[in-house]
């Protein structure tokens, strides 16, 4: 069971949730609806453009201050780092 994205509140946290991530699909990735990375970078890629409307339905606010930049560079140096 991947951990609650709730529970982020650092940077190791952050680390220790993607690892999370990456089990829950090794043991169950079939029965993810995005289950290759095409189809997950999409999806997330949706999600992001639409995270003002998640936010809104579920009663919360989109951090204005959010590092979207840090978010970007990680996902960009995973695709070379070892």
């Amino acid at each position: 069971m991947t951990t609650s994205s709730e529970s982020v509140d650092s940077r190791e946290e952050l680390a220790a949730f993607v690892r999370s991530l990456r089990r829950s699909h090794a043991e169950e990735g079939s029965a993810w609806e995005n289950t290759d990375l095409p189809g997950f970078l999409e999806a997330l890629a949706a999600w992001i453009d639409d995270a003002d409307g998640w936010y809104r339905n579920t009663g919360r606010e989109l951090p204005a201050d959010g590092d979207w930049r840090f978010f970007a560079r990680a996902l960009q140096a995973a695709t070379v780092y070892e």
